[in-house]
């Protein structure tokens, strides 16, 4: 099969890896490739990719953006490649945005679990969810499966075998963090979802835990200075996954829990942007009658403000992870925001967060 060909397959079969491949084509310039998995569907190649653009300095903060963990939840892949698209269309005219990057690597796995998104799963095909598979447990109760669990992979939110490695799309986004994002002094990272409740939310870790974690004043102070810089935001509820639910099985309480162990003198800050999908489901009930519509707006002109709302977040945390020491708090300022932080989102914790 020609490339003409595979392009017009994945244009029918999976439509958001053939705009990633114009993505790819526009911002060559730009833009380093890596083939970081290759899975296959039938006979057809479907590679993941993890793209970078920005400094290659090995101590460059680095801001790291994930998508389609969940395949069933493909519209945080397309935020993504919305994002891409613009930002390699500045890139060809816009000097200051090219000093920005200079000062900052951009990390980008759009299409972490893309046969999920091909077959409509939220899993991977083998029926393992991701954010259920990393090798952590839950230090309290979870709701039950929707917590993770190791009955099958019949069941939705199936964390895999106990022991197990975890899945080949699991290990390619550790490895990427581990390798590129974690390696700088300072890291941030959004993970893109969508379908839970009727507002976006912004979680941070932990989700196994409702303890709080060890960088809550540097939290807090991003909150700060989002909902400062913005006060006109578009109305995300930050908080801790734990106010929420709590699960096992988290890859992004494990990362952070892994590089505050193995590097204590780094930040890392991950954040999950949990888009309310049930917003769109009450403005079309007709959605229902689609899967995917309990997932991803359907109507167009709700698609097309979902791919351009989030977009000045995302270049808020590119601002602030190329500023980070402009903001992360010194030590006169921290204990002010720790104690903040634990009275806007730990009301009931009395003693100090996890160190």
């Amino acid at each position: 099969m020609d490339d003409a060909d595979a392009r017009a397959w994945y244009q029918q079969h999976l439509p958001e890896h053939a705009l990633l491949l114009r993505v790819l084509d526009e911002g060559a310039r730009w833009l380093r490739v890596r083939e970081v998995l290759r899975l296959e569907w039938g006979a057809m190649p479907v590679p993941v990719y993890a793209l970078e653009l920005g400094s290659d300095a090995r101590n460059a903060p680095v801001l790291g953006l994930f998508g389609g963990v969940h395949g069933i939840e493909r519209i945080g892949t397309q935020v993504l490649l919305s994002w891409l698209h613009s930002t390699v269309q500045r890139l060809q005219w816009d000097h200051h945005w090219r000093e920005v990057l200079q000062r900052v690597r951009v990390v980008v796995m759009p299409m972490v679990n893309p046969l999920g998104i091909a077959l409509h799963r939220r899993s991977t095909p083998e029926g393992i969810d991701l954010m259920r598979n990393a090798p952590i447990d839950a230090t309290e109760p979870v709701p039950w499966l929707v917590g993770g669990h190791r009955i099958g992979p019949w069941l939705p939110w199936y964390r895999g075998k106990a022991g197990a490695p975890m899945a080949a799309e699991a290990q390619a986004l550790v490895h990427c963090v581990r390798q590129r994002v974690q390696s700088g002094p300072f890291s941030l990272t959004l993970d893109c979802h969508s379908g839970f409740g009727r507002r976006d939310r912004l979680w941070f870790p932990y989700a196994r835990s409702r303890t709080p974690l060890h960088h809550l004043a540097e939290m807090h102070a991003l909150s700060e200075q989002y909902e400062h810089t913005y006060p006109h935001h578009h109305p995300y509820l930050i908080e801790p996954q734990s106010a929420s639910y709590t699960t096992h099985g988290d890859l992004w309480d494990y990362l952070y829990d892994d590089l505050c162990h193995r590097h204590p003198e780094r930040i890392m800050l991950p954040l999950t942007l949990e888009m309310g999908s049930w917003l769109w489901v009450s403005k079309n009930p007709r959605q229902m009658l689609d899967y995917f519509g309990y997932f991803n707006p359907v109507i167009s002109h709700r698609h097309r403000r979902v791919l351009r709302q989030h977009l000045p977040l995302i270049d808020f945390l590119l601002s602030a992870t190329a500023h980070w020491q402009n903001w992360v708090p010194l030590p006169d300022q921290h204990q002010r925001h720790l104690e903040q932080g634990l009275r806007r989102w730990y009301p009931y914790h009395s003693g100090p967060p996890l160190a």
